[in-house]
């Protein structure tokens, strides 16, 4: 396997202080390693949203699936993001979307991601500490709270919603006390947690019949006479039909076809301990609603249900222990600034994961070209918790040579071109972030 970053990117030391695994632990999603198996039906590679979707989409419908994961179940992003299952997916413009027809085909696409995630897990009965009360855009300067009143307009106009802009003077009494210039308002998402989120998810593909195997990462994967050959450490599998799903954590030549397509970006996250009430009212910030900002490196948060603070930040390119706890310190003195009156309160969790941004701005779900029977699913641009599940269903629904049962854009079917500078790609993640930090100049004076 050949990835971008180094080692240290992929170990578990980036995830011991992962807050989500207090209540779902490593442990818990481990399997043991494929050995004996050497026929399938359906391979799919790749344990978190995406993949477990298409597999439990697929044995519901009687296919016969086997899930392989290079860790275990959740590993990834799934097991580790925000808990943001929310608009996105896409970072394309209107403009560059309408070459492939009317633009809101996409934002269709991810009003029924989120429904997605939220009819799961009504229908299978998992508690994720859903908290329904949309999202919420914070303006972090002046200059961005200007632009309040036509980003609600884009909103409304792009889902057919009707979001409120919140200004200043108002933010306190609406539980969103901080150093913050305005807001507004959109009321679509909910925040959860996302292990038990992925853990509700395996255990009903176990449920259904998918084979689940942990410490099996796939090392080729090729067309042969007969289907597709799947080789790991143990095993070699022949399948009529293969599932890649390993977005920010695929690697360049499994299969050859994806070497470049996809660019994993570091997105880090702190949390808090649990506050009392009397601390978050001395700060002011007691909504329950996601927040973020919108600018290149933005600031993510929400309280969870048990009174802690989940904040994460983008922008990290070099992966270290020393690296991770530099950045780590950046998120928590950026966390001090808006959020003064909780200066005292400590943060012993943190940890990182990467995102999956594609040159095509937009994620790719259908074939993979050159290789009979191959489906990929990735690009999801830090928006995988309700679109990598959507993506995974609609992969299921085309293993079986189906129709999407749900809108399914035709941007997203194209496949992204390859990044340029192969391997050394991140210089383009260099180049935005240092243009991101000369224009998005924070402004945190107080309201």
């Amino acid at each position: 396997m050949t990835r971008i970053y180094g080692d240290y990117a992929y170990s578990r030391d980036v995830i011991a202080g992962n807050h989500w695994a207090g209540a779902v632990p490593d442990a818990a999603l481990e399997f043991p390693p494929v050995s004996t198996l050497n026929r399938a039906n359906v391979v799919v590679i790749g344990g978190g949203y995406t993949g477990l979707n298409a597999a439990l989409h697929l044995a519901e419908n009687g296919v016969e699936v086997v899930l392989l994961d290079a860790e275990f179940p959740g590993f990834g992003a799934s097991g580790r993001n925000g808990g943001f299952c929310c608009l996105g997916g896409s970072r394309a413009p209107d403009i560059q979307l309408r070459r492939f027809g009317d633009p809101k085909d996409v934002r269709r696409a991810e009003v029924a991601a989120i429904s997605h995630v939220g009819a799961l897990l009504d229908r299978l009965g998992i508690d994720a500490d859903r908290q329904e009360h949309g999202e919420a855009i914070v303006a972090h300067s002046p200059a961005m709270a200007r632009r309040l009143p036509a980003l609600a307009e884009e909103f409304a106009e792009a889902y057919d919603v009707q979001p409120e802009v919140i200004p200043a003077d108002q933010m306190t009494a609406r539980g969103m006390g901080g150093r913050w210039h305005g807001a507004v308002s959109v009321p679509l998402g909910f925040s959860l947690h996302p292990r038990k989120y992925l853990q509700g998810l395996l255990q009903a593909a176990i449920d259904a019949g998918v084979q689940v195997f942990g410490h099996s990462p796939v090392r080729q994967i090729e067309g042969v006479s007969g289907g597709v050959q799947v080789v790991t450490d143990r095993a070699t599998i022949l399948a009529d039909k293969v599932v890649l799903a390993t977005n920010g954590y695929t690697s360049e030549n499994v299969p050859d076809w994806i070497r470049a397509r996809t660019l994993p970006a570091q997105s880090s996250v702190i949390a808090t301990r649990q506050m009392s009430d009397d601390e978050l009212a001395a700060q002011g910030w007691t909504t329950r609603q996601m927040s973020y900002e919108e600018r290149r490196l933005l600031h993510y948060f929400h309280l969870t249900p048990d009174n802690r603070m989940v904040f994460g930040q983008r922008g990290g390119l070099i992966t270290s222990a020393a690296n991770e706890a530099r950045i780590a310190h950046r998120v928590r003195r950026d966390f001090d600034q808006v959020f003064p009156e909780w200066r005292h309160v400590e943060t012993p969790h943190r940890w990182s994961g990467m995102v999956c941004l594609t040159a095509s701005l937009t994620p790719y779900c259908g074939s993979i070209p050159g290789l009979s029977g191959g489906f990929a699913a990735f690009g999801y641009h830090g928006n995988g918790v309700a679109m990598g599940s959507y993506l995974g269903a609609r992969l299921a629904d085309l293993v079986q040579g189906k129709e999407p049962q749900s809108v399914l854009p035709a941007a997203f079917r194209t496949p992204p071109p390859r990044f340029p500078l192969g391997p050394l790609r991140r210089a383009w993640l260099a180049a935005e972030y240092s243009w991101a930090r000369l224009t998005d100049r924070s402004n945190y004076a107080a309201s």
